[in-house]
């Protein structure tokens, strides 16, 4: 198989459960895929030709394709260390995470620097704080500064209060100051708009991350001469790094829209790269099961139509950052999981079961089909072609 272009869909926070270190963050018995399929009762066909069904109950029926699962070797469980570690760069440490608040001494610097006080600095839900706090936001005219359970620090404001560009600005000067210490892996521009009892967010969200303290593999394939295209989420992540083009979307059908447009259109991009992010942001954090699973059967129905768009010299990795098990009650943020990898194209072993890997094997793996060594991870790729 001579493969020219290799396609990655991050499905985020689509788990499949049994992590070795689970219980260290509180995520025993999380098992996002699996719990999806047994509280939904839904059928998803076309992930099942590429393995589901074998993965998750270990069943024998044929797949078109290649199959395993993915294991995390940083710690922690946030999307940027998921995509950080998938393309060859794992974390030595956490980034840092902030359960009661940021201190005194970040919050005040903040403050001095944007001209205003801002309101709560705890950890929320961000849709049930500007529900909370929004009337008193519109009447101060000062931002709401929240976090989770992951390394963020977030700013909700109301586009009439304070404008996306003014809220921009804002991100970019406290990603200034959490530096060191406290250098969290994103600042998040969070706009809202409505009024008292109907607010809503806009799709002007923004990520200003951390760079990889590495080339990672996109940065390496930019280095090399080779073009990636980025769809969605994943430029944030990167901190703008690695890529040749990217394209805006809002949500998984504007992404899923734009990934078959690129397949069709752009045989000149070497990587296709994208991340679907509602499974994770309007499903998962807020444990909808229902909301998960259509979104999840959205996915299988347009990977139906998806497939036979592929070239001969194309191959696809379909697999996750972390896992956000709908199903679970202990909390509402990620759960640590190990995530799957369906592996398709002309070239690809079928009924191969390739077992557990690291996440970084994927970027070392996409690394070989391009002469590029990762700084981390082994490839798998002899493992898979035929």
């Amino acid at each position: 198989m001579e493969i020219k272009r290799v396609i990655v869909v991050i499905l985020d926070g689509v788990g499949a459960g049994n992590a070795p270190d689970a219980e260290k963050y509180g995520d025993k018995g999380a098992n996002t895929l699996l719990h999806v399929l047994e509280g939904s009762g839904f059928k998803f066909p076309n992930m099942s030709r590429l393995g589901l069904m074998n993965l998750l109950y270990k069943k024998e029926e044929k797949v078109e394709g290649s199959f395993g699962l993915l294991e995390e070797v940083s710690p922690g469980k946030d999307s940027t260390t998921g995509h950080w570690e998938l393309m060859g760069v794992p974390l030595e440490k956490p980034f840092p995470v902030y359960p009661k608040g940021f201190p005194e001494e970040i919050i005040k610097e903040f403050e001095k620097k944007i001209g205003r006080k801002v309101l709560w600095n705890k950890p929320a839900s961000g849709t049930e704080i500007i529900k909370k706090l929004g009337e008193e936001h519109i009447k101060t005219g000062y931002p709401i500064v929240y976090t989770s359970a992951d390394s963020v620090f977030q700013i909700a404001a109301h586009e009439d209060v304070i404008p996306v560009k003014e809220l921009y600005k804002m991100c970019e000067i406290a990603r200034e100051i959490l530096k060191g210490e406290h250098a969290v892996a994103r600042v998040i521009a969070r706009p809202f708009t409505g009024k008292p009892g109907h607010f809503w967010r806009t799709p002007e969200r923004k990520d200003f991350s951390l760079p990889p303290p590495k080339d990672t593999l996109l940065d390496l394939m930019i280095k090399k001469g080779f073009k990636v295209f980025g769809i969605g989420k994943v430029y944030d992540l990167f901190a703008h790094r690695g890529f040749s083009e990217t394209v805006h979307v809002d949500n998984n059908t504007e992404n899923m829209a734009e990934l078959l447009k690129a397949t069709i259109d752009r045989k000149d991009v070497h990587l296709i790269f994208t991340n679907l992010v509602d499974f994770d942001m309007r499903y998962g954090h807020r444990r909808n099961l229902w909301g998960f699973s259509s979104a999840l059967l959205e996915f299988d129905g347009f990977l139906g139509n998806y497939l036979p768009y592929l070239t001969d010299n194309d191959l696809l990795f379909i697999t996750a950052d972390h896992g956000n098990d709908p199903t679970f009650k202990k909390h509402t943020d990620h759960t640590r999981e190990r995530v799957p990898v369906f592996i398709y194209g002309k070239g690809i072993k079928e009924n191969n079961f390739i077992g557990i890997r690291k996440f970084s094997n994927l970027g070392a793996t996409i690394g070989e089909v391009f002469g590029i060594k990762t700084h981390s991870g082994k490839s798998f790729l002899a493992d898979i072609v035929v």
